[in-house]
């Protein structure tokens, strides 16, 4: 996988900092890690991301309000990041979702997974792209029975 150019947007600086150092170590560059809503719009439009990793829960607006207004001046890349991904699920069928916590492992398949749109448009994930706690459009079943 090449380097990517992720934007992080969490409004925990711990997990930030923890995401941040696992982004590194697979060779992805990071831009600033935004907090809030706005700041994750505004950063988006001037950086252009090659990825957003996006917390569904935000202290000031909402990781999914940003990503609507993101993807409504184009397609973006993205993982939202949530502790009830099954709620996420049911507020936007079709997207990817990786539930706290999680590890390197299900980072780098979730990335994979979000990156391979031959693997979405056929109707599954790449083999091993799919782990506990990575729930993609296509296999959230499967993840939740630990596929």
């Amino acid at each position: 996988m090449n380097a990517l150019r992720v934007l992080v947007v969490d409004d925990d600086a711990m997990l930030c900092m923890l995401l941040g150092e696992m982004l590194e170590d697979m060779g992805h560059a990071i831009d600033p890690l935004e907090t809030t809503q706005a700041g994750a719009v505004a950063a988006a439009a001037k950086r252009r991301p090659d990825l957003m990793i996006v917390d569904v829960g935000l202290g000031e607006g909402s990781g999914l309000a940003a990503m609507d207004d993101i993807l409504a001046a184009g397609f973006v890349p993205h993982i939202f990041m949530s502790g009830n991904a099954r709620r996420v699920e049911a507020l936007r069928p079709g997207t990817l979702v990786l539930e706290k916590p999680f590890d390197q492992a299900r980072l780098e398949r979730a990335i994979r997974c979000v990156l391979d749109p031959a693997a979405l448009s056929a109707g599954r994930p790449t083999p091993g792209a799919s782990a506990p706690g990575v729930r993609t459009p296509l296999d959230g079943a499967a993840a939740r029975a630990g596929f």
